[in-house]
């Protein structure tokens, strides 16, 4: 059978051609053209479908459709969701410019202050090939920023030897802080959730967002993922931002705090190079 063929019948969708161009996390990477002429991106089980693929392919399309709803940063559109395969509208690749930059500020403004009804999601999450508790908070951002983002990951990263004993002391530190150390309290925001430059794709002179970690969460948790691997034209996003709907004071110095979860995902999927970039963003967080 071919992989257009092939494709089809998983999605249901009238395929023409397709065309296999990476892999990542265990997922293929298919390009389609449409019997219809339009084209299409598609992750596909690289292996046999299995429930945490399952989940996985769900809770990015749940992610897509509920960052849509809120009108304001572009993203694909769910042409369709399997257990072995999510399909998106392409996005067709393009350059970043100081003035696309400056929107994307604006509409992440906007995707934040649309709201989200609790900290959490009513759906299971996943960031990268890692489950993402989802559990809604039945109290504040910074408890369950604690409990559901630090000490999980925390705790595979220490298992699989990436960190040690006393690297995972900073970030208990952190967790036992963690309600002095988080600001002004806020409402919980729509957010993306992984919000780093490679999620973010330059087309027709605006910032389309992809690979969505989404749930309610803390809006300056965005900006710090943006932060974290360099985002083009990152000084004219934040003015867009601000100018937008102004951040709380001290948010500059809250950046480690928001970039340590990111970074101990990377410390589960990628070993003890992450030691370090960890334990120096846990001592900057106490020390803000």
């Amino acid at each position: 059978m071919s992989a257009a063929a092939g494709l089809a019948q998983l999605t249901g969708l009238a395929v023409r051609q397709a065309r296999v161009v990476g892999s990542q996390h265990g997922y293929q990477h298919v390009m389609l053209t449409l019997a219809d002429g339009r084209r299409a991106f598609a992750k596909t089980a690289a292996s046999q479908a299995t429930a945490q693929t399952a989940d996985a392919f769900e809770a990015e399309a749940n992610g897509l459709r509920w960052l849509a709803e809120a009108d304001a940063v572009p993203v694909p559109e769910v042409l369709a969701v399997t257990r072995s395969a999510l399909v998106i509208s392409l996005i067709t690749p393009g350059e970043p410019t100081p003035e696309a930059a400056f929107d994307l500020g604006a509409e992440l403004a906007r995707l934040h202050a649309s709201g989200a009804p609790c900290f959490g999601a009513t759906w299971r999450g996943f960031i990268a090939s890692l489950p993402l508790d989802n559990t809604p908070a039945a109290d504040g951002w910074p408890e369950w920023y604690a409990r559901r983002r630090l000490l999980p990951y925390l705790r595979l990263a220490v298992d699989s030897g990436a960190l040690r004993p006393e690297d995972a002391r900073l970030v208990e530190a952190v967790a036992d802080r963690i309600v002095s150390l988080s600001g002004p309290a806020e409402p919980p925001s729509r957010i993306h959730g992984d919000c780093w430059a490679g999620n973010v794709l330059w087309s027709g002179g605006r910032g389309w967002l992809i690979d969505p970690a989404a749930h309610g969460g803390h809006r300056e948790t965005d900006l710090a993922m943006l932060a974290l691997f360099g985002a083009p034209y990152l000084d004219r996003i934040l003015v867009g931002y601000n100018d937008a709907v102004p951040l709380a004071a001290g948010w500059r110095a809250r950046v480690p705090l928001h970039q340590l979860h990111p970074l101990l995902v990377h410390a589960c999927l990628f070993g003890a190079s992450y030691r370090e970039p960890v334990t120096s963003a846990a001592r900057a967080a106490l020390s803000a």
